[in-house]
């Protein structure tokens, strides 16, 4: 049985740390669509990071659940690791199927309103563009749909895995070493979420001061098109 002072515990929380981070960094999934919808959304950096680790959570949870289970009823790794890849493509389709499907209301509002941009910053931080028709009215995007897209990128993450983490569970969980087991969870967890955090915040604090020109105009449009191909590159790239 491993123990915590045993030098094998310490290479597998390492690993955990390394992988996680590794797994987070190259899965461009895992931070570009928050920083892209935050600016196309007009959210504060708060709420794009509340949104982040809600998603985050939900996506090492739902693969801490399936490995339990696993474990629980003695499915073997390669079946639960065909189970993850199987969900990884999936989630991966569903992104490409909500950027496409954000595309396409954006360029719909657009053929509909032909309006133009302005500028508009909030006491709280939020810096925000809304379109403009000149007939008497605004027309904010992070007030249309308010709720859907956080949903649906929870949904989106809830269902996507952690591939590296259920092999991970699987070595304390054959000594029976279930403090250990803990352990890699947490340390995996928390690298996890830590560094979706971090590479959403330096993300969108470069997305927000930059000047996209004429492409203003068609943030929401970029940034469904951009969610798209973050799903594309999962699926067909494998990152």
């Amino acid at each position: 049985m491993l123990t915590p002072l045993d030098g094998t515990v310490s290479l597998l929380l390492g690993t955990a740390a390394v992988l996680a981070s590794f797994h987070t960094l190259i899965g461009v999934d895992h931070s570009i669509p928050f920083i892209v919808l935050g600016r196309a959304r007009g959210w504060s950096l708060r709420r794009t990071l509340g949104v982040t680790g809600a998603c985050g959570l939900a996506h090492v949870a739902s693969s801490v659940l399936i490995g339990s289970l696993g474990v629980l009823l003695g499915v073997t790794l390669d079946r639960l690791s065909w189970l993850e890849s199987a969900r990884g493509q999936v989630a991966a389709g569903l992104m490409i199927g909500f950027g496409l499907a954000y595309a396409a209301w954006a360029f719909w509002r657009r053929l509909r309103g032909h309006t133009h941009t302005h500028l508009h910053a909030h006491a709280d931080g939020t810096v925000h563009t809304h379109p403009h028709d000149h007939h008497g009215e605004h027309l904010h995007p992070h007030d249309i749909g308010r709720g859907v897209t956080p949903w649906a990128l929870f949904l989106i993450f809830a269902f996507g895995p952690c591939e590296p983490l259920i092999p991970l569970m699987m070595v304390p969980a054959v000594e029976r070493s279930w403090l250990v087991l803990a352990a890699v969870i947490g340390v995996f967890g928390f690298v996890t979420l830590g560094t979706m955090l971090a590479a959403v915040t330096l993300g969108y604090l470069g997305l927000t001061h930059a000047r996209l020109g004429r492409f203003e105009r068609r943030i929401d449009l970029l940034a469904g098109l951009t969610i798209a191909a973050s799903g594309a590159a999962v699926l067909f790239l494998r990152i």
